[in-house]
């Protein structure tokens, strides 16, 4: 068995992940790990399969666009590779950044700049935009993981002094307390 990563995109409807998930089976292959979401109508899912060795991943993908293209959706399969040195050391502790705010142009570009240059990975990224009568209520949700060798103290205090450059409230809380007080 070999492992790939399968991406699927287009305009949401039911019954994509059960076609996709059958197709799988179907070649006698398992789904070890999926994320989808579905932002303004539009779907997108990320899956980690294993699959015979003896299959050909532009067979694989044929297939799958075969049953998805007339669905509406893209499809696009690579072989998973080794975890990259670079991630690997990346590794540490897991904490959620959320911020509130108007909403601008180029925010979560110098937000996330910030979270670079202190070489933390960002594991999800979330934007809520509430709308309705108050064009701040903006929420931007990054999940990350900050490695050992970071130096946190610096990376929340550039983070807030973003965060006050921007007009935004700048929350950081390990993931566990976050998930534990917002029950996610």
């Amino acid at each position: 068995m070999k492992k790939v990563i399968i991406s699927v995109l287009g305009n949401d409807r039911p019954g994509i992940i059960a076609a996709v998930s059958r197709l799988l089976y179907e070649n006698d292959s398992n789904i070890e790990n999926v994320s989808q979401t579905s932002l303004q109508s539009e779907f997108a899912g990320i899956f980690i399969a294993t699959v015979p060795a003896a299959m050909a991943l532009p067979t694989l993908e044929g297939k799958m666009t075969d049953i998805l293209s007339p669905m509406g959706l893209q499809v696009h399969v690579k072989p998973m590779e080794p975890r990259h040195e670079a991630v690997n050391g990346l590794l540490g502790e897991s904490f959620v950044i959320t911020t509130r705010g108007p909403d601008q142009k180029g925010l979560v570009a110098r937000v996330t700049e910030i979270i670079a240059n202190h070489e933390v990975n960002i594991t999800n990224c979330q934007a809520v935009f509430k709308g309705g009568d108050d064009p701040n209520s903006n929420i931007m949700i990054y999940e990350v993981d900050i490695p050992p060798r970071a130096d946190q103290q610096a990376l929340f205090l550039d983070l807030r002094e973003k965060g006050a450059e921007l007009n935004l409230q700048v929350s950081i809380q390990h993931r566990d307390i976050f998930m534990t007080l917002n029950r996610i």
